[in-house]
């Protein structure tokens, strides 16, 4: 899970929180789709705390949190999982009543 902050010192502030309270952070630049300019890339900090823990820290920062995306199985692409919808398994009937 990660925390994404607007400003770095706040970034770094919230990293030495949770590296106080005995977790693992670790202070990086996020890079979002869509932004050119490097000075607007948002800070991310990368820690293994409790969602409660970072939770607390981005809302007093004003940042939010980034869920990670599951990591897709060995040998296993993002794109050979096939997208599976339900479908009807007959006509859907609009007028008439069924069996008349």
């Amino acid at each position: 899970m990660r925390g994404i902050f607007f400003d770095e010192e706040h970034a770094r502030q919230a990293a030495e929180t949770l590296v106080r309270g005995g977790y693992a952070a670790e202070v990086v630049r996020e890079r979002l789709a869509g932004e050119d300019d490097d000075e607007d890339h948002p800070w991310a900090v990368l820690t293994d705390a409790p969602e409660i823990q970072l939770d607390m820290l981005v809302e007093m920062y004003d940042g939010w949190l980034d869920y990670d995306a599951p990591e897709p199985a060995a040998g296993e692409s993002p794109q050979a999982r096939p997208l599976v919808l339900p479908l009807p398994d007959q006509p859907r009937r609009i007028k008439r009543p069924e069996g008349s």
